[in-house]
Parts: C-alpha cells; structure tokens; sequence
C-alpha cells in the first residue's frame, strides 16, 4: 500500500464530491473540481518530464489552482518546494540553485488551463513514508537558508495528530486567510480542512472588513497574532459576529496576553495558542477542552515527545519531525542529539504535567507578522552598503506585527536609502523598518556584539508616542 500522504488527505474528501471545497464570495469550487483539477496537473507534470524525487519549485499567487498544482505534486511522486510570493529574483536564485528543481512556477493558473486536455492521473504515484514530501527553506543565522526536508510520513502524522486535537467535525467550516508558502496554512490550516471534507472560506489575503464579513459563516478560523489585533480594531467586531465560531487558532509569533484577554472580553473565544516549526509541524498545544493560559502553548501534540536541556533549550522528537535538511549533513548531525531529538533553538520551561512555555529563541529568530526573520541575513545586505562599517539586526516589540525587524548601523547613512536598498534585495518583512546611526557598537569582554544591550536600548521605538510622536530614541554613542 502507498504511504503518498495524498491518498491520505483525499481519503476525508466528502463522499458527494459536488459539495463546496472554495467559497469565494458568489464563486463555488467543489470538491470532485479539486480532485480532477489535481489529477490534471498531475498528468501534465508528468507529461513534462517531472519524475518521483524531482523538485517542483513555486513561488504563485494564493488559489485554488495553487493548491491543485500542490496536490498534483504529491500525486505525481515529486517533492513541493514553497517560496514566499514576497522573495525578491535574487533570494529565489539562491533556493533554484540548492534545490535544482525540475520545474519552476510562478503562477499555478496557466498550467490548470493546460492540464485541462489531459486525462486524469489515475492514482497518486506510490511513495515510502521516507520518501520526501516536501522541502521547506528556513533561513540560517549564518545567512544561509536550510531546507527542511520533510516526508510523507511527517506530513501524515501532523495532519491526523491535528484533526484530531482540534475537534474537527461534520458541518466545520475554515475561514482560510494564510498565506499557502507557509506550512501555516499550507499543512496546518488547508491538510485540516481537506482531512475533514470542510468547505473553506478563501481569501486570497487578510483583510479584516472581509474576514469579519465572513465570521458569521465559518466555524475555525487560523491566523498569525496581526490577525486578531487588526479584527481587534475594528469597529464591528463583537459576539454576535463570533457566535457561531467554535474555534480560534493562533501561532507562528507570540500572541500578547493583552491580544488573548481583549479578544475573550470582545468575543467570548479564548483564542487557542500552540507551538510550531517548519522542521516539525505543530508541536504542542493549548487544549481544546480545558484550560487555555495566555503565554503558553500548550501540551505536546500525541506522537511527539517535548524535553528542555540544563540550559531551557528546547528539544523535540517524533513522527511529525523533518528527516534533515537538504544537502547538509553536517548541519543536520549537529541539530540532532544523539538519541534523536532535534534541538529546535528555542528556550523555555516545562510544568510537571508537560505543558510548555516559550521564553525566548537562542538562535536571534525574529518572528514579524508571522514570518521568520534571520539578522544574519538582513546584516550581510547591509554590511556592504556604502557608509556601513558594521550592522546589527535586532527585534523589538511592534504593537501590530509582535516583533519589528530593526538594525543598528555603526558608520553613516540615510535611513530611507539603507531601507530602500534592503528592499531591493530582501522580501520586503525582512527589510529593517527602522535604522539608527551609532559610532560604535556595544560589545562584551570577547568582542561579541551585545544583542540584548540594543533590544533594550530600542525597546519603545514602536510604542504609541515613539509611533506618533518622536521619531525614537538617538544613541547617546552618537
């Protein structure tokens, strides 16, 4: 028997394959049209040559022809690589170089129109549970992207661990406003959906009048903490619009306890927080039926075991957990210890009945609107630019997207033009949304370059006077 985890993902489709799959506004798209429309793709990757094991790189608009070409990847035996509609030619140049994909696609509705010659794939190509899925870039506080290699049988364990947890039922309804280049809601929020056969309210972005539009008609809703302060914004939010939600699901960044309190006092839902990673799926989290605390996350999800070291570092294993990253080996040996735990670079605390709290993140990962962040990366841009002796890229708290990408530059420049040449080269979240001028920066006995002596120095940029007011603090190093 195949283990391609599409067999398992078409196996909760409706019996009655002509019921909703996409509701877009007036426009339906059913079920038995997702599974056609994905078998077609299927064909026609085949027909252009795309072979079990090879690549299919893409970097499309959010659609339902998107997440047919998806399905049609894992159909066709070939392994799904995701990239961020935001990366600039060059970051995607680095991720075609590494992965040498055997097919690259930018946009997922010209190859449906062509799929629709073609009769339909049969049946999903047979696949090992080993066998590769999925490779997912995470980016590297060397400047150096990974790919987390994921298989089948990671996909279907996470998947059915989920489903599972979060209670889903007949009549469930998923509002669906993640972007799909990210396993939010690309495995989380769109495997869920498809494993129970639900209809999903599709939105091509967040946007919080459509969204609130919608609440009435849907039952979950998943979304990054920028989604809720923004609904917390609006006007129209309230009970009546919430009542028929049965669940509220956060991740990807910090959610503030003052989001989670002021959402409860407007809706009546206390949002359900947990804990994830392109390396691992979702980890842990808060319980469907019990208690929900502000700033946990949760309980390890069945199937993945959760520790912390002497130092509160953070270490997972399970079925749900990557094999490795693609082409380092090396990197790979080092993340994992010796009885096969993967250190996933986060500090934090277990209570003696597991659940788990996060404190902080040991390799600098800034998390902006829900989006991984690596100073590494941004300093290197930087770096080079003309008046620039050195950078440092920090976070800081941001009231809208949980943390802001800051840098802290010694040498001289312009604020706007250090921006804007990060921008031509940066996804535009990764882009510092401010930059300061020092003559020198801080640094400890070794030469190491204090971090947290900057976070707290730029602490309140971001804060209602800092936002509305001054333009932030100028180093007294000026």
């Amino acid at each position: 028997m195949s283990d391609n985890v599409y067999a398992l993902l078409a196996s909760g489709f409706p019996s009655d394959r002509a019921s909703p799959c996409f509701l877009i506004g007036e426009r339906t798209i059913s079920y038995g049209a997702l599974e056609t429309g994905a078998a077609r793709l299927a064909a026609l990757l085949i027909r252009r040559g795309v072979n079990p094991g090879d690549r299919v790189a893409v970097q499309a608009p959010k659609s339902p022809e998107s997440v047919m070409l998806y399905l049609a990847v894992l159909m066709a035996g070939a392994v799904y690589l995701p990239l961020n509609t935001a990366y600039t030619a060059h970051e995607v140049r680095y991720f075609l170089d590494d992965a040498e994909p055997a097919l690259f696609v930018a946009d997922a509705v010209p190859l449906a129109r062509e799929a629709e010659a073609l009769a339909p794939l049969a049946a999903p190509v047979e696949r090992a549970a080993d066998d590769l899925a999925a490779i997912v870039y995470t980016s590297g506080t060397t400047g150096r992207s990974k790919g987390a290699m994921i298989n089948h049988r990671n996909m279907a364990a996470n998947a059915v661990a989920l489903h599972r947890a979060w209670g889903f039922r007949p009549g469930d309804v998923l509002l669906h406003a993640l972007p799909i280049f990210h396993i939010h809601g690309l495995f989380v929020a769109l495997h869920t959906a498809l494993l129970n056969g639900s209809p999903m309210l599709w939105h091509a972005k967040f946007d919080a009048d459509a969204v609130l539009a919608d609440l009435p008609r849907a039952t979950v809703m998943m979304g990054v903490p920028t989604f809720y302060t923004r609904l917390l914004e609006h006007p129209g939010l309230g009970r009546a619009q919430a009542e028929p939600m049965r669940l509220f699901v956060c991740g990807s960044a910090p959610l503030l306890e003052s989001t989670f309190e002021a959402f409860a006092a407007r809706t009546g839902h206390r949002i359900l927080e947990r804990y994830g990673m392109s390396e691992a799926g979702i980890i842990t989290s808060n319980p469907l039926d019990g208690e929900r605390i502000a700033g946990s996350v949760g309980y390890p999800l069945p199937g993945v075991e959760v520790r912390t070291d002497r130092a509160g570092g953070i270490e997972i294993r399970g079925e749900s957990v990557f094999s490795g990253y693609w082409r380092m080996p090396e990197k790979t040996r080092e993340e994992f210890t010796s009885d096969g735990f993967f250190k996933t670079g986060d500090v934090g605390r277990q209570d003696p009945d597991g659940r788990l709290w996060i404190s902080g993140r040991a390799k600098d990962l800034i998390i902006s609107g829900g989006f991984n962040v690596y100073p590494k990366e941004i300093e290197l841009v930087l770096d080079v630019l003309p008046g620039v002796t050195e950078s440092a890229v920090i976070a800081v708290p941001h009231p809208d997207f949980g943390e802001a990408v800051v840098a802290v530059i010694a040498g001289r420049g312009e604020e706007s033009a250090v921006i804007d040449a990060a921008r031509e080269r940066l996804a535009g979240f990764k882009a510092p949304k401010r930059v300061f001028f020092v003559d020198d920066l801080p640094r400890n006995a070794m030469g190491k370059v204090q971090k947290a002596v900057l976070r707290a120095e730029y602490a309140g940029v971001f804060d209602p006077v800092a936002m509305h007011g001054a333009q932030g603090p100028e180093s007294p190093r000026r």
